[in-house]
C-alpha cells in the first residue's frame, strides 16, 4: 500500500473511532484535501500504418447563420433547416425544435423530412414525438452522409455565422438552440454504445520558440466568425490549468476540461432505430430540383439537406469549408482527447479521429475539393508523435 493511500485509510479509520485514538486536525485535513496525481494515459499509437481511411467533409457555412425559415414552393410549405457550419451535431436538437414549430403551424400532421444526417434525424424524431406522421426521404442513410464525417465534439459556435451578416436577434436564437441541445444530448450519456460521452480533453502548448500550428494554409482573406462562448458561461464544465506534475506531456503548459463527444456511428444508429420504432418511415429518394417536391403526399417538407441545399435549392449563400479527418484504427485504451499545434485527436469507438485545423478558421474556407490528402494526415500524426516519444 503506498504511503498516501495508507495515510488516508488510517485517517478514515481514526475518524470512525477504529484506530484507537481521536482524529486530529492534521488527519482530518489529510483525509479531505484533494490529491491530484499524474494520470496514467495510454500512449496514442501514431504509426502511419494504423491509418484505416481518410474522409473529407464540406461544412455548410452561411454568413447569416443557419437558415431556419419557411418558403412556399408550389403547393408545399417548405421549412428550411440547414447551413450550420461546423455545429450541426452540436445544435441539432435546438434547431429541430425551431424547425418543428414552423412545420406544425396551422395544425399540420403529415410532414416530410429531406435528409438523414444529424439535422434530418433530430428534426424528424422531434416532429414525430409531437404527434405528426413523419417520413424521411433521403438519398443516403447516415453512415454515408456528410454528417457521418463530422469530428464529433460539442462545438456549438464553430463557423456558425459572420459578425457582419447576422441579424440583431441571432445571438439570442443561437443561445436558445445551444442550451436546448446541450440538455437533450445528456439523455444519451451513459447509454450502451456511448452515443454521447465526456472525455478529458488536454490542450497543450509549447513555449516560445516551439513549433507552429500544423495543417493546410488558410484561405486568403478574413471572415469575422462570431464567438458566442461567453453566452454559455457556466453551462458546460470549465477548464483547469495543470502543473507539470499533473500531466505526462513534454510541453510548456497544459489545461484539461471535460469535453462532450459524439460517437457518431452509434448515435445515428440509435436515432434511426428510435425513429422507426416510434412509427416513422424512411424512403430512399433522390431530388434534383425543388419542383420534384410536388410528388410528395405530405403538405409540409422540412429541408435538412445541409451542403446539398446549395445545389438542390440554388442557395449560393452556402460556402463550403473543407475539413479532413484521418482515421486510425480504434484504441479502446485511449479515452482522452488532445489538441496540440493545431492538431486534434478525438477517440471514438469507430476509430481515432486526427484532424489538422491549422492556424485559424480560414483553413478550408471556400474549398470544395473532397479529395483526401495523405500528406496532411501524416504531418498531423508526426506532430502528435512527439508527445509520446518517451512513452
Amino acid at each position: 500500500m503506498d504511503m498516501v493511500h495508507r495515510r488516508m485509510v488510517l485517517a478514515g479509520l481514526g475518524s470512525a473511532g477504529l484506530a484507537g485514538c481521536a482524529p486530529t486536525a492534521a488527519t482530518v485535513a489529510t483525509a479531505t484535501r484533494p490529491v491530484f496525481q499524474r494520470p496514467r494515459l495510454a500512449p496514442l499509437l501514431t504509426d502511419v500504418g494504423r491509418l484505416s481511411r481518410i474522409t473529407v467533409c464540406l461544412r455548410p457555412f452561411r454568413a447569416q447563420g443557419p437558415r431556419i425559415e419557411v418558403e412556399v414552393i408550389g403547393d408545399k410549405r417548405v421549412v428550411h433547416n440547414y447551413g450550420h457550419g461546423g455545429s450541426g451535431w452540436s445544435l441539432s436538437w435546438g434547431s429541430a425544435v425551431a424547425a418543428r414549430d414552423l412545420a406544425l403551424e396551422g395544425g399540420q400532421r403529415e410532414v416530410a423530412v429531406i435528409g438523414c444526417g444529424a439535422l434530418g434525424l433530430t428534426a424528424a424524431l422531434t416532429i414525430l414525438r409531437s404527434g405528426a406522421q413523419v417520413t424521411i426521404y433521403a438519398a443516403e442513410r447516415t453512415p454515408h452522409t456528410r454528417s457521418a464525417r463530422a469530428t464529433g465534439v460539442w462545438s456549438p459556435d464553430s463557423r456558425i455565422a459572420a459578425e457582419a451578416a447576422v441579424s440583431a436577434d441571432f445571438a439570442e436564437r443561437w443561445e436558445a438552440m445551444a442550451r436546448r441541445s446541450w440538455a437533450d444530448h445528456h439523455a444519451f450519456v451513459g447509454l450502451d454504445g456511448d452515443p454521447v460521452r465526456f472525455i478529458d480533453q488536454y490542450n497543450l502548448y509549447d513555449g516560445p520558440g516551439g513549433g507552429g500550428p500544423i495543417g493546410p494554409e488558410p484561405t486568403p482573406g478574413r471572415v469575422g466568425f462570431v464567438r458566442y462562448g461567453d453566452r454559455l458561461r457556466g453551462l458546460a464544465p470549465g477548464s483547469r490549468a495543470l502543473t507539470p506534475a499533473e500531466h505526462p506531456f513534454p510541453v510548456a503548459s497544459a489545461e484539461v476540461f471535460p469535453q462532450m463527444t459524439f460517437n457518431v456511428a452509434e448515435y445515428a444508429r440509435q436515432l434511426t432505430e428510435a425513429f422507426l420504432m416510434e412509427g416513422g418511415r424512411i424512403v430512399s429518394r433522390v431530388f434534383s430540383h425543388p419542383s420534384e417536391l410536388a410528388g410528395l403526399a405530405e403538405p409540409v417538407v422540412v429541408n435538412c439537406t445541409g451542403y446539398g441545399a446549395r445545389a438542390l435549392f440554388g442557395d449560393e449563400s452556402i460556402v463550403p469549408v473543407r475539413g479532413q479527418i484521418a482515421w486510425l484504427t480504434p484504441q479502446p485504451e485511449v479515452s482522452y482527447g488532445l489538441y496540440y499545434r493545431g492538431v486534434s485527436m478525438v477517440p471514438r469507438h469507430d476509430g481515432i479521429v486526427i484532424q489538422a485545423s491549422g492556424r485559424n478558421q480560414m483553413v478550408g474556407y471556400g474549398v470544395a475539393d473532397e479529395t483526401p490528402d495523405r500528406a496532411e494526415a501524416e504531418q498531423a500524426l508526426a506532430a502528435l508523435a512527439t508527445l509520446f516519444a518517451s512513452a
